[in-house]
This record gives structure tokens, C-alpha cells and sequence, in this order.
């Protein structure tokens, strides 16, 4: 088991890590300022280039008054909002969220080759169920330093036994976390948590490079990814808080989120068992303690990064 999830290390996690934070999402907001009248704000990733900003093009009924500002006919239940480019799509998802006047907010989570929205007609059991479960899990699926924290627990944690173990651990954590920073009642400072997280990731990788198992980190993994998954929870939150809960399903909408989360993380860890019975048939001991060498630093240079990155916005 120990050598598979080495394995992993260097054909699924490497590089994809590279990747992280460069899919950071479009935001826009469409605010409901009066009676069917909307400001819309957008927040640009650093990806997309000046000369490809983009625009939301709002329904026919809307009648365009300034830069951001519109004027509808009519509600926008039911309409199409659409995104376009200057140029051209230069992949990558967007978050459109929707806040009205009586304190209900809708939002979606576009994939890279999705440009239209059809805002719903009105929130209910059913439709916040789906919608949050789907955002729960593809905010998992694209947020590769919490993947890269989850296999290196399966790292350390070896056996199936331990793996499930620590998974759970980390699972009941961040689920506590993630429900009272999102009610709130208890707030955190998202930039401190960010750089928190990274410095969890480069502390899992040093405590593999050292390779010692007599220490408390393999000894106890549930321990770790308990303590650790505390602090995941609140960079959860964080997120959840940018998507907005449902006014009139506030605890649906934050039970299928982190169901959703849930789920995204058992595919992930089921997709690392598959690659590694794969891969275990092509790889020959040495290459595997190759791979592990060269995967677990570059997974500490990455994190050590992002901590010094996240760290210098911090102060």
C-alpha cells in the first residue's frame, strides 16, 4: 500500500499542483440595488490578459444606464445572463452570483466552456439540495491544496484501516469548522487561515521527506488530520461565504455544500486507489523510490511557496 501511494505522488498530484491557483474563478455579482435595478461587479483572475476583459451581457429586458449599472422591466427569475470576451474563452470557470432586495441570493459555478446562466425561478428543497452538492463538490475537485494535504494523509496513513481513520478525522474537523464559521459564529481571517493551510501541506511533506516513522505524525494520523482539518474547515467557509447561503434553505444550502465536499473527497481518494493498482504493475521498486523522492520535494518547494506567498499578504 505504502509504495502505490508513493506511486501517486508523481503521476496524480504533481502536476496537477502545479496548476493550483492558477484556476482561480471569475466573480460577478449582479446586486439588486432597487426594484429591478442591478450593479454588477466582477473580480478578474490574474490569468485573464487586459486585452480580454470580460463582460456580462444581461437579458433584453435590461436596459444598460452606466459602466455597471442596469435597469430590468422585470425580475431576472427564469432569464439567461451571459459572459463574453474581448477575444476569445482563455478557460476558465466563473462564479455569478445573484443578490436580491429581500435578502435571497442565487449563484453557480460555471465550468471553463460554460458562458450562460439561467438564473432559477425561486429557491427550494430540492434545487438547493442539487446546486449545493454540485458546488460542494467541484469546489473540492479544484481546490488542489486541500488535495494535496488529503494524499499526503494517505501517505502516511499506509493501510486501508489507517487511511479510513485519518479520513474520517479529517472529515468531522473541517465539517465542525466549516458550520460555525459559516453561521457565524466564530470568524477567522481568511488570509491567515490560507497561509495556515500551506504551512499544513509543507509540514506533512517534511515529516515524509524525513521518512522517520517512529514519529507522533505517523504514529497518530488522526491525530494530524483532525488538528489540521479544523483549519481546512475555515478555508471551506470561506469559500461558501463568497458563494452566499440560500435565505429560505440557509441549512439545507450548508448541509449539501459540505456533503458535497464530502463526496468530491471520496472520489478523489477512490481515483488515487484506482491509479494505484494501476500503476503498480509498470513501476519497479527503484523507480517507485525514485518517483517518491523527487514528487515529495517538489510538493515541498510548491507549499513552501504558497507559504510565503500567502504569508506576505498576511503583513
Amino acid at each position: 500500500m505504502m509504495k502505490l501511494v508513493r506511486v501517486l505522488w508523481l503521476l496524480v498530484l504533481l502536476p496537477l499542483s502545479v496548476q493550483a491557483h492558477e484556476n482561480r474563478p471569475l466573480y460577478v455579482d449582479i446586486i439588486e440595488q432597487a426594484d429591478f435595478n442591478y450593479q454588477v461587479r466582477m473580480k478578474i483572475p490574474p490569468t485573464v490578459p487586459r486585452h480580454n476583459q470580460p463582460s456580462l451581457l444581461m437579458p433584453e429586458q435590461c436596459q444598460r444606464l452606466a459602466a455597471s449599472q442596469y435597469r430590468c422591466s422585470g425580475p431576472l427569475a427564469g432569464e439567461t445572463l451571459q459572459i463574453r470576451y474581448a477575444q476569445y474563452n482563455p478557460s476558465v470557470s466563473a462564479f455569478l452570483r445573484l443578490s436580491l432586495l429581500n435578502g435571497e441570493q442565487y449563484s453557480s459555478l460555471l465550468a471553463a466552456t460554460e458562458t450562460d446562466w439561467v438564473v432559477p425561478e425561486q429557491e427550494s428543497f430540492g434545487g438547493v439540495a442539487r446546486h449545493y452538492t454540485w458546488l460542494g463538490i467541484e469546489h473540492i475537485l479544484i481546490g488542489l491544496d486541500h488535495l494535496l494535504f488529503v494524499a499526503c494523509l494517505l501517505f502516511i496513513a499506509g493501510t486501508f484501516r489507517r487511511v479510513l481513520m485519518t479520513a474520517t478525522g479529517f472529515t468531522l474537523a473541517h465539517s465542525i469548522t466549516l458550520v460555525l464559521s459559516a453561521l457565524e459564529m466564530v470568524r477567522v481571517p481568511v488570509a491567515p487561515v490560507e497561509t495556515l493551510i500551506a504551512f499544513s501541506i509543507l509540514f506533512l511533506a517534511v515529516e515524509i521527506a524525513r521518512g522517520r516513522e517512529n514519529t507522533l505524525t505517523f504514529r497518530r494520523p488522526i491525530l494530524v488530520s483532525s488538528s489540521f482539518g479544523l483549519l481546512h474547515g475555515f478555508g471551506f467557509a470561506a469559500v461558501l461565504r463568497d458563494i452566499g447561503l440560500p435565505q429560505t434553505e440557509l441549512v439545507s444550502g450548508l448541509l449539501f455544500f459540505n456533503l458535497g465536499v464530502e463526496i468530491g473527497q471520496v472520489l478523489f481518494i477512490l481515483a488515487c486507489v484506482a491509479v494505484m493498482a494501476l500503476v503498480k504493475r509498470v513501476l519497479s521498486e527503484q523507480r517507485l523510490y525514485q518517483a517518491e523522492a523527487v514528487a515529495i520535494y517538489a510538493v515541498g518547494i510548491l507549499s513552501s511557496y504558497w507559504l510565503f506567498d500567502r504569508g506576505w499578504g498576511v503583513f
